[in-house]
């Protein structure tokens, strides 16, 4: 698996998954709809399928000496790794944006620990809808990858709907104020807990598909 990892990212991986984790930096913009920067990192994954289709990535893979599931393996495993790059390198500007800017948002949630935690259910739910589509076929990328765009757009809406018509969420969930961190704390490590769940399922159900696929 390790050697498959080393692959993926030297081989496979396409340069504006680089690029676009510095796209955390948009944190600092004031009165912006943050979950755009996280939106741009499923672009990136999407142009790393398409370019492997190019470069006929899927079939060159399952022609070395591995088991087709330990290719959808490593491919999901380095996608959960940029994911993940993306919200980590995202921390330090939510910091210093408040530093920087100390005023509310008003085009969506703050940079807090719970936005945090909807990002990590957004990229599950990305992983949830785009992977096993993708993996029905192997080679069709824009059908999967709309589908989940349209998704995750759903639940980014029903978030940001649900936190500003509920008082309580919006006084605790939508605020950078230290005394609602413990709060936001439990919506992080609930979304850390559905994006594990969420990817876990896509890729079981990733798994079936490429299994049973004749390539």
């Amino acid at each position: 698996m390790l050697n498959l990892l080393r692959k993926e990212f030297k081989l496979s991986v396409h340069p504006t998954c680089f690029i676009f984790l510095s796209f955390g930096s948009m944190l600092l913009i004031p009165n912006y709809p943050y979950y755009v920067a996280f939106f741009y990192q499923t672009l990136a994954i999407f142009f790393m399928f398409m370019a492997g289709n190019a470069t006929n990535d899927i079939f060159f893979t399952t022609l070395l000496p591995i088991r087709k599931v330990d290719a959808v393996k490593a491919r999901v495993v380095t996608v959960v790794i940029i994911e993940l790059m993306q919200i980590l390198l995202s921390i330090p500007f939510a910091f210093l944006r408040y530093i920087l800017l100390p005023t509310d948002n008003m085009a969506g949630m703050e940079a807090n620990a719970a936005f945090f935690g909807f990002v990590l259910i957004m990229f599950g739910i990305f992983n949830l809808i785009f992977l096993p589509k993708f993996y029905k076929t192997a080679y069709k990328t824009g059908w999967p990858f709309l589908n989940a765009s349209i998704a995750m757009l759903l639940f980014i809406a029903v978030v940001e709907a649900a936190v500003n018509l509920n008082p309580a969420w919006k006084l605790s969930l939508d605020t950078i104020n230290p005394a609602y961190l413990p709060q936001q704390l439990i919506v992080l490590v609930l979304g850390l807990i559905v994006f594990a769940a969420l990817t876990l399922i896509g890729n079981n159900l990733s798994v079936k598909r490429f299994e049973t696929l004749d390539l």
